[in-house]
């Protein structure tokens, strides 16, 4: 897989870059996102019948979830790189109205993600930070997705990156991210990088080898009276 991703991406990237390039967003057609949406904001009986856990969940502690911590990974196609992230990401529920989810959604977070990648062989490297967006967590483990806001390179301004963590330092802590071993899609026949949704993220596939990071579980909350439907009323659908 990473000889597929490294073939397709941009070759100024190489492989420090943090995003795929934005001219293979293209591929992602919007119907895909509008039912995506739907799928999303649709409501059935069974979907609005309360989950067997239920129960279990109203014993989960009270607060929002987070994630905290930085730490250098072990990435094994780059083995003698330096890669390290820092991440604090809180949930923020609701707190990001878009149009068709003017509510926002339950996974909705604030915070930041900082990415360093050194490469001692190439004697280069890169640095960019992302506005966190959305957050969910299971246990010890969390998906969250952040925005690029910084970055040497001016064409990953704005692109949204999937990342994953599981509590833990070295020998314990995990770490994932959405590009090099994932998120390929085929268009055409030809391997490309699609748009990356909101907590997208692979398995965290990298081990924390120094320092590490902490997940705060938390139940999704409640969903507000009125949520899917679009501010005139009507369902999203």
């Amino acid at each position: 897989m990473y000889g597929i991703t490294s073939s397709v991406r941009s070759s100024r990237l190489g492989s420090t870059g943090f995003a795929a390039s934005r001219r293979l967003r293209g591929v992602v057609g919007a119907g895909a996102a509008v039912a995506a949406l739907a799928g999303l904001t649709g409501s059935t009986p069974a979907a609005s019948a309360a989950p067997s856990g239920a129960a279990a969940a109203s014993k989960a502690p009270v607060g929002l979830a987070r994630v905290r911590g930085q730490a250098r990974v072990f990435y094994a196609y780059s083995p003698h790189d330096d890669i390290r992230f820092s991440v604090d990401a809180k949930a923020a529920p609701f707190s990001r109205p878009v149009d068709g989810l003017p509510q926002g959604m339950p996974t909705d977070a604030r915070g930041t993600v900082t990415i360093s990648h050194w490469s001692p062989g190439k004697q280069q490297g890169r640095r960019a930070e992302a506005a966190v967006d959305c957050l969910a967590t299971g246990g010890d483990t969390a998906t969250l997705s952040a925005v690029v806001t910084q970055s040497e390179d001016p064409d990953e301004i704005g692109e949204r990156l999937g990342f994953s963590v599981t509590s833990g330092g070295p020998g314990e802590g995990r770490f994932g991210f959405s590009w090099a071993v994932s998120n390929v899609d085929v268009v055409d026949g030809k391997a490309v990088f699609p748009h990356v949704g909101t907590c997208m993220a692979p398995a965290p596939f990298a081990a924390v080898t120094k320092g590490g990071f902490k997940v705060r579980h938390a139940e999704l909350p409640p969903l507000p009276a009125g949520w899917g439907k679009r501010a005139d009323g009507a369902g999203s659908r």
